[in-house]
């Protein structure tokens, strides 16, 4: 974070702001969306609408996620993005001509909106197989524990370990990946989301296990993504976690 305190106070603040007004408009739109799934029926019981899986429903998922994405992964980003914007200034003071922070942030973004075409194209898939209810949450003991079995173990392994390091320490990659100019600042923020994904893909999983519509459990996962990447000991606490879960996992098919 050493190069994020160059810049000048109003700097961050604006590209804080910026980054919690992107966040909060997500959000919103997710607290509206998860109270107009639900209709009020006689007797105060809510029922849910079955989707039928054309292609405008297919896109309002994929809308979906992608909101969802921004809202749980732009908190994370915010010290790379910093690093970035102090970089970007210290370049400027030295009369070079750089690009806007936003492009690091568009390009960062993009790996997340493919990631929701994927995500999209699963939850899709599991509902056609009747493995998860309308709401988007795993009916099947089975489908939940091995989720939570497969990201357990995705904790521990080694590519897990070398995108949270990535992660975890944004200077070292923009200084060995820096590029000029709007096409440079957009390879180099989806560069830095493909190891985000690499770090955080199984965990997203776990929205099936939750509810892909619960707010609770998204504000979970987004939280914990955040003190994994942000905290001392992510490691650690990755690989904690990932324990957890994995017994979990298994509980839920022995009992």
């Amino acid at each position: 974070m050493s190069l994020s305190t160059r810049l000048p106070r109003r700097d961050v603040l604006v590209i804080v702001f910026s980054l919690v007004g992107i966040t909060g408009l997500a959000w919103i739109y997710l607290f509206v969306l998860a109270g107009r799934m639900s209709i009020p029926m006689n007797g105060g019981i809510s029922a849910i609408k079955i989707p039928v899986w054309d292609a405008a429903y297919f896109v309002s998922m994929f809308l979906m996620w992608a909101i969802m994405m921004v809202g749980m992964m732009i908190p994370s980003v915010a010290p790379a993005v910093l690093i970035y914007a102090g970089v970007v200034r210290k370049a400027t003071a030295h009369g070079q001509t750089v690009t806007p922070t936003g492009a690091f942030v568009g390009g960062y973004l993009i790996i997340w909106i493919l990631f929701s075409v994927a995500a999209t194209s699963a939850q899709w898939a599991l509902g056609s197989l009747a493995l998860i209810s309308p709401m988007m949450v795993s009916s099947s003991d089975y489908l939940s524990a091995g989720i939570l079995v497969v990201a357990g173990i995705y904790q521990w392994l080694r590519i897990k370990d070398q995108c949270l390091h990535k992660c975890r320490s944004p200077i070292e990659y923009i200084s060995q990946k820096w590029r000029k100019g709007y096409l440079g600042a957009i390879k180099m923020g989806f560069g830095h989301g493909v190891y985000c994904l690499g770090c955080c893909w199984a965990l997203m999983a776990l929205l099936f296990v939750g509810g892909v519509m619960n707010l609770f459990w998204i504000a979970l996962i987004a939280s914990y993504v955040l003190v994994e990447k942000v905290l001392p000991f992510g490691e650690i606490v990755a690989r904690t976690i990932g324990a957890v879960m994995i017994l979990f996992g298994i509980f839920l098919v022995l009992f």
